[in-house]
C-alpha cells in the first residue's frame, strides 16, 4: 500500500470522532417526546428515521418480538414499541437517559444489563427481529457475535456498523474482502473499538455465520447496514423444474444422523435433480424452517450431487425436517436429523451374528470384503453409524450399515472384518450410549 493511501486511510478513521459533539449534547440518541420537547443528541432525528424505514421491517409490529443489542439511550427500541411490537433492550452498561426515556414514555419494554456474549444464557427466547446497530466494531470476537446473532433471530437481523471502504466499495468488488484489527485507540480515538470491515466482508461474514439471505440496505461514508434473513424468498408460484429428489442428510464428520447445536457442525445432503447444472447460489436448504447457505457442491454424474451446508444457528433440540429445493423449484420431501438428543438407552440385546455373505451363524470366514450381521434390540432412534460401536474383542469394527428397525424393533447392523484377526473364537457385543450388550462367540475361520 501507497505512503499516501496509508495516510489518507489514518485520516479517515478519524473522521467519524464524535466524542467532543456527545460531550457537549450528552446525548447520542435524538427524541421528539410527547410534548413536543426535542432532545437533541449527536445523531439526529431526521438520520434515525431514515435508517428505520430502510430497515425491511413491518410498519405493523404487533405481535413481534424486537431484541435491540446496544440500544444506548434507546431511540430504535422505542420506536419498535411505537410500531406495536414487544421489546428487549440490552446494553452492557445501565444508561440513564434510557431509563429517563423508559419512564417518560411509559414505555414496556424489558430492560436486560448483560454482554453480547451473555445472551446466549440469558434465557430471553427467540426474538423475530433483532438489531444490532453500531456494535459489530465494539467487540472482540465479531464472528461468534455475528452467530449469537444469527442464533437469537427467527425472522430477520438488522447489522449496522462502520465499514472501512464505505465510500469506496463498489471499485473493489471481487477482491477477498478484508477487516482492520485495531489494538489500541487507532479508529475514532476509542479503545474499545476493535475491528473494521470492508462492506465485503461485512456481508461475506454474516453468510458464513449461517443467515440464509444477507441484503445491503444501505452504506454511507462510514457505515453500512445488512439485513440478515433467516428464511428463503418463497417458492416460485411457477417452478421452472421439478423439485430435486432430498437422497440422504448425515453429520459431514461422523456421517451420522446427529448434529450438535455447540459444535461448528455441518450437513452432506445428496440428491438428485433434472437441473442441466447446479450452483452453490441455486441451493435452498431448510432446517427446521431456517434456511442454510450451502458451502460446497460437487456432480456426481447423472444428475447427482453432494453438498455442504452448515447447520443454521438456533436450531431447535429434537428431530427436525429437513428438505432442498432449487432457486427455481419447490421443495423435496422430508428427511430428519436429531439436533442435541441425548442417547437413551436401556439394554441391548444382540439376537444372533452371522456371516453376511453366507448367512452362516456365529462363523465367519476370512475374506477380503467380509462382514458380520447382527441383529440388535433396544438401540435408540437416533442411533447412527458413529454412535454404534461394535467390537470383536478389544478391537472396534468399522459399521457399514445401520437398519430402520423390523416389525420386532430388531435394527441390522453390519460391520466390516478386516484380514489379520487371529482365528478362532471371539467375544462379539455392540454397545451405544455407554450400554452394552452380553457377548456373544463368534468364531472366525479360513475362507
Amino acid at each position: 500500500m501507497a505512503p499516501q493511501e496509508l495516510s489518507l486511510r489514518e485520516k479517515r478513521r478519524k473522521l467519524n470522532d464524535f466524542s467532543a459533539d456527545l460531550a457537549r449534547k450528552g446525548w447520542y440518541h435524538s427524541f421528539e417526546l410527547p410534548d413536543g420537547t426535542v432532545i437533541e443528541g449527536v445523531m439526529d432525528l431526521v438520520w434515525q428515521r431514515k435508517r428505520w424505514e430502510r430497515y425491511p421491517v413491518p410498519a405493523d409490529l404487533t405481535g413481534k418480538r424486537v431484541l435491540d443489542i446496544g440500544a444506548w439511550d434507546g431511540w430504535f427500541s422505542f420506536e419498535a414499541e411505537r410500531h406495536g411490537a414487544e421489546v428487549t433492550s440490552v446494553d452492557c452498561v445501565e444508561i440513564p437517559h434510557y431509563l429517563h426515556i423508559h419512564r417518560t414514555l411509559g414505555s414496556k419494554a424489558d430492560y436486560r444489563n448483560l454482554d453480547l456474549y451473555e445472551l446466549p444464557a440469558a434465557g430471553l427466547g427467540k426474538f423475530d427481529i433483532v438489531l444490532c446497530l453500531g456494535v459489530l466494531y465494539h467487540v472482540k470476537h465479531p464472528f461468534l457475535a455475528l452467530e449469537i446473532v444469527c442464533g437469537l433471530a427467527t425472522d430477520v437481523a438488522i447489522v449496522e456498523t462502520f465499514v472501512t471502504d464505505g465510500d469506496t466499495w463498489r471499485e473493489f468488488q471481487g477482491e477477498i474482502p478484508t477487516l482492520e484489527f485495531y489494538e489500541t485507540d487507532e479508529l475514532n480515538g476509542q479503545m474499545d473499538n476493535w475491528f473494521g470491515p470492508s462492506v465485503g466482508a461485512l456481508m461475506a461474514m454474516c453468510r458464513a455465520t449461517g443467515f440464509a439471505r444477507v441484503e445491503l440496505v444501505g452504506v454511507d461514508r462510514f457505515n453500512a447496514a445488512v439485513a440478515c434473513h433467516r428464511r428463503w424468498e418463497p417458492e416460485p408460484a411457477r417452478p421452472a423444474m421439478e423439485p430435486p429428489e432430498l437422497v440422504s442428510v448425515v453429520n459431514s464428520i461422523t456421517f451420522g444422523r446427529n448434529m450438535a447445536s455447540k459444535r461448528d457442525d455441518y450437513l452432506t445432503c445428496w440428491f438428485r435433480t433434472t437441473a442441466e447444472s447446479v450452483r452453490l447460489e441455486d441451493l435452498r436448504l431448510e432446517v427446521a424452517g431456517f434456511g442454510a447457505p450451502a458451502v460446497y457442491i460437487k456432480g456426481e454424474g447423472d444428475g447427482r450431487y453432494a453438498a455442504n451446508f452448515r447447520l443454521p444457528p438456533g436450531s431447535p433440540a429434537g428431530w427436525n425436517h429437513v428438505r432442498l429445493r432449487l432457486k427455481d423449484s419447490g421443495f423435496s420431501q422430508d428427511l430428519r436429523i436429531a439436533i442435541d438428543i441425548p442417547l437413551a438407552v436401556e439394554r441391548i440385546t444382540v439376537h444372533g451374528v452371522y456371516d453376511s455373505a453366507t448367512w452362516q451363524s456365529g462363523e465367519i470366514g476370512e475374506r477380503e470384503g467380509a462382514h458380520a450381521s447382527c441383529w440388535v434390540e433396544g438401540l435408540p432412534e437416533n442411533c447412527d453409524y458413529y454412535n454404534i460401536h461394535v467390537l470383536l474383542g478389544d478391537s472396534r469394527l468399522p459399521v457399514t450399515w445401520v437398519g430402520e428397525p423390523d416389525e420386532r424393533g430388531f435394527r441390522q447392523i453390519n460391520a466390516a472384518i478386516s484380514r489379520g484377526y487371529a482365528k478362532g473364537d471371539h467375544l462379539f457385543r455392540v454397545e451405544c450410549g455407554g450400554v452394552a450388550s452380553a457377548p456373544l462367540r463368534l468364531t472366525l475361520t479360513s475362507d
